[in-house]
């Protein structure tokens, strides 16, 4: 298990200290992410009208619908993912088929080939015997 990182960030114009198994940075990238819907959300004047308690509520809601879009998106990617890597398995499982049916046809072509050849050959003995006759 990984050790635990503590790391101050600035929030709301108080320094705070962040603790968990994640890295410095990505506790630096929370605060900054707090930090930043603080700021957004009290450039509002309606929002700054509101008390203390709604403030906050308000802030978690926003946050908390990041959130869920954030996941709705992965959910939609995965699928999207999951349906090109079938649409790939199929793909390649039909190249593989015409893959097998180019070299019978190859392989009949061949043996047509030498039929042909043989044929000729025949047609020219027979040419030549019937001349000699």
């Amino acid at each position: 298990m990984s050790s635990r990182t503590d790391a101050e960030v600035v929030i709301g114009g108080k320094v705070l200290t962040l603790s968990g198994y994640e890295s410095a940075e990505y506790l630096q990238k929370i605060g900054n992410y707090i930090n930043k819907k603080l700021t957004e959300y009290s450039s509002a004047d309606s929002f700054r009208r509101q008390p203390a308690d709604i403030q906050n509520i308000l802030l978690q809601l926003n946050i908390a619908d990041d959130f869920f879009k954030a996941k709705s998106q992965i959910s939609l990617l995965e699928e999207e993912l999951e349906a090109k890597e079938k649409e790939l398995y199929d793909l390649k499982h039909e190249l593989i088929s015409v893959q097998i049916k180019l070299e019978n046809l190859q392989k009949q072509a061949k043996e047509l080939q030498l039929e042909n050849t043989e044929q000729s050959k025949k047609i020219v003995r027979l040419e030549t015997e019937l001349k000699d006759k």
